[in-house]
């Protein structure tokens, strides 16, 4: 068994340590106050056999509560004070420098938390180390003196959770959905550099990543990009290169029309692959300021094209970044392996949902890769024009930012509609499980406690909104003033984007499934507890308009994508009210609204039955089927694909994509239990060096490849699949 200490380091369990803390409060009460060596013996052994039930490494405060709790129970209260007196003093004095021991942990590499907190950071290099040490810093300003008390206590107990409070310090927001149409087209600076409109697609897309980069360092969430954008610079490069094989075949004496037009197309199509190339191979290999590939997605949209020619050349684009990732990128070792980004999302539409439809061959590449590499992931356009009606009454489709932060939609002064250039403010989850379980199981009291924690939420969410106010455009002039946000002037406030539905902000909620398996004894699938999982969501979606329309702020509601904080939640709510079956008994709870992991269901159905529920997480939401390894049987991936167009707005299939690097070994790399420790593992050779392995696989509506924390990796094993 382990124990993680204050600092993060993770330590051996060590029952002595436990004794000689409970003699030590021992001795300084008098003689027949005192606890017998048997009596501290028998603690010492069932705080041991609580630690054990966990299941799962346990913290130096779980450990004392665990001590406090059976001190108390042999009536021993002069020896308890006494003990409760040294954590207070101790407690005291840790206060007084909040954040060295954990900073020095973090540059060691020995804290176990925050080595698995983010899936796609890599703890041992500088950048990434050079992050959460500011990240720290933020995080001690943040719980001291930027937010109130109850918010902070809130948060620390897993009633909600604060998200990135390690940027909050920072006037810094989450997701954009950059404007690179306007930055392409009209220009724009780079470190002080203008860059004018590109003369050629391969310059369009090296800009477009370097564009890329330079958000990924100026907000702390996901951005999306439309590769729609690039596409007119492909009948650019068509017309500059035409010209040139013209002129070089005339300099032979040479002035065949059908020739020039078969050499000119092909170097096309070369120009369209480096490009492409370019983009998947910078956005992999790039560190931002926080220590991590750019959190990309890309968006493929044959729908947006404005002409057939431009539609022509998006296929084109879309056809080559779906060939280059079913390729994937090589790891250390040569081997091709899956990386986490570029996300990519392919929208289905009525040219290429049915067999014989005119984009139905890229409908088809799209189903090898998801086969291959997981992704794309698919919006329906069908499903989400019903969804996303502005005040007209008219329906849109767009990307969502980064894995599922969706804009509500909008129009602008002019009545004309408005995504790319938007952004979201921030989020606040609330866990549901905590709500029901404060409640006892009484329903009155739940509605009670839930408007209580709800309006802890509202209250932290201003906050987020209030410390973005006044924020100067200066502050980030590629986002404020170069086009991938807004164009306002140096000196000039973002205030007026923070109102009117310009910006979104974000309630977050976790845990509908074990809330509702706790109040009503069932599953939310049951159609007996159903309808109380939908009053739930309900309610929340009837505050965010209740609070939009006190603030003119557009608050919407978001499915989180727990990662760590599934584990933390967890922890929270074993502590204050230990092991409930079904409810508790996991070291995860279950992302936002959807069907329970280990919950047997055929993938249509959990589809059908989670596109309620996605309607009303209008702020962002993907649903997901965990499916085989699907390489030989591609047509059961376009009928879920064709699922998807008629009955979900957006959706993913889950499949596996591993190697270890010490045999060689390319199927599903295992997840092992020992000393109450999950282990990843090669089936083949044992190997478990997760410096010697490659393994993705998607956590939270993207992909991870550098492990997560225990909780997180109960949920992967416990998977059922769905296909």
């Amino acid at each position: 068994m382990k124990i993680i200490k204050r600092n993060g380091t993770e330590v051996p369990f060590d029952i002595e340590k436990i004794l000689n803390a409970i003699r030590k409060a021992n001795n300084e009460v008098s003689e027949g106050a005192r606890l017998t060596e048997e009596q501290i013996t028998g603690i010492a052994q069932k705080v041991t056999a609580l630690a054990g039930d966990l299941n799962r490494a346990v913290n130096v405060e779980e450990i004392q509560d665990f001590v406090e709790n059976q001190i108390m129970d042999q009536k021993a209260f002069s020896v308890a004070r006494k003990y409760i007196t040294y954590r207070y003093t101790r407690s005291l004095v840790r206060q007084s420098n909040t954040t060295d021991a954990q900073i020095l942990t973090l540059i060691e590499c020995n804290n176990e938390e925050v080595k698995q907190e983010n899936s796609n950071k890599n703890p041992t290099v500088n950048s990434v180390q050079r992050d959460y040490m500011a990240g720290e810093v933020s995080k001690d300003l943040t719980r001291r003196i930027l937010l109130p008390p109850d918010i902070v206590e809130a948060h620390d107990e897993g009633i909600l959770h604060f998200h990135d409070a390690d940027y909050f310090a920072q006037h810094m927001h989450n997701c954009d959905l950059v404007n690179l149409e306007d930055m392409l087209q009209n220009g724009t600076v780079i470190s002080g550099t203008f860059i004018e409109k590109p003369h050629s697609f391969s310059t369009a897309c090296n800009i477009a990543t370097q564009i890329i980069a330079q958000v990924a360092s100026n907000q702390y969430g996901g951005q999306s990009i439309s590769l729609t954008h690039l596409a007119p610079f492909v009948d650019i490069s068509r017309k500059k290169i035409r010209a040139e094989v013209a002129a070089e075949l005339a300099g032979v004496g040479v002035f065949d029309e059908e020739q020039i037009a078969k050499i000119a197309e092909k170097r096309l199509r070369d120009e369209v692959k480096k490009g492409i190339q370019t983009i998947q191979y910078q956005v992999v290999t790039l560190l931002t300021t926080n220590g991590q590939a750019p959190f990309v997605t890309v968006f493929m949209y044959l729908g947006e094209a404005r002409s057939e020619r431009e539609r022509g050349d998006l296929a084109m684009i879309i056809e080559e970044t779906l060939l280059q990732r079913i390729q994937g990128v090589k790891n250390e070792s040569g081997v091709w392996v899956t990386p986490a980004f570029p996300k990519l999302i392919y929208v289905l539409e009525e040219d290429n949902i049915r067999e014989g439809s005119k984009f139905w061959d890229l409908t088809v590449l799209a189903a090898k890769c998801t086969a291959k590499r997981m992704v794309p992931d698919y919006i329906s356009e069908k499903k989400m024009l019903e969804y996303k009606k502005d005040k007209n009454g008219e329906g849109h489709c767009y990307t969502c930012m980064g894995c599922r932060s969706f804009l509500t939609p909008y129009v602008d002064a002019e009545g004309k509609p408005k995504y790319y250039g938007r952004f979201n403010q921030g989020v606040v989850t609330i866990n549901l499980v905590d709500v029901a379980l404060s409640s006892k199981g009484n329903v009155l009291d739940f509605w009670t406690i839930f408007d209580e924690r709800l309006d802890l939420c509202y209250r932290a969410l201003l906050e987020r909104h209030n410390r973005l106010k006044g924020t100067l455009s200066d502050a980030a002039p590629i986002l404020w003033q170069y086009g991938a946000l807004a164009r306002l002037k140096k000196g000039e406030t973002i205030d007026k984007l923070l109102y009117g539905g310009y910006s979104t902000i974000s309630l977050g909620f976790a845990g509908l499934y074990e809330c509702v398996k706790y109040m009503t004894g069932k599953s939310h699938t049951d159609e007996e507890a159903k309808p109380f999982a939908l009053a739930v969501m309900q309610h929340m979606n009837d505050k965010c308009k209740e609070w939009k329309e006190k603030h003119k702020i557009d608050f919407s509601l978001y499915g989180t994508p727990l990662e760590s904080t599934t584990y933390k939640f967890a922890k929270a709510l074993q502590k204050r009210f230990g092991i409930i079956p079904g409810v508790t008994d996991k070291n995860y709870i279950t992302n936002s609204y959807h069907v329970h992991v280990s919950e047997p269901i055929d993938a249509f159905t959990k589809l059908k039955f989670e596109s309620e529920f996605q309607q009303l997480s209008p702020g962002g939401a993907i649903s997901y089927v965990e499916v085989p390894n699907m390489q030989d049987n591609i047509p059961a991936v376009l009928a879920v694909m064709q699922y998807i167009y008629d009955n979900i707005m957006y959706a993913e299939l889950n499949t596996k994509s591993d190697y270890c690097q010490v045999c060689g070994y390319d199927g599903e790399i295992a997840i092992v239990e020992e000393d109450n420790k999950l282990l990843w593992e090669c089936p083949h050779c044992k190997n478990r060096d997760q410096n010697k392995m490659n393994v993705a696989r998607r956590t939270c509506g993207y992909i991870g490849s550098q492990f997560w924390n225990q909780g997180r990796t109960q949920e992967i094993r416990d998977r059922v699949l769905h296909l």
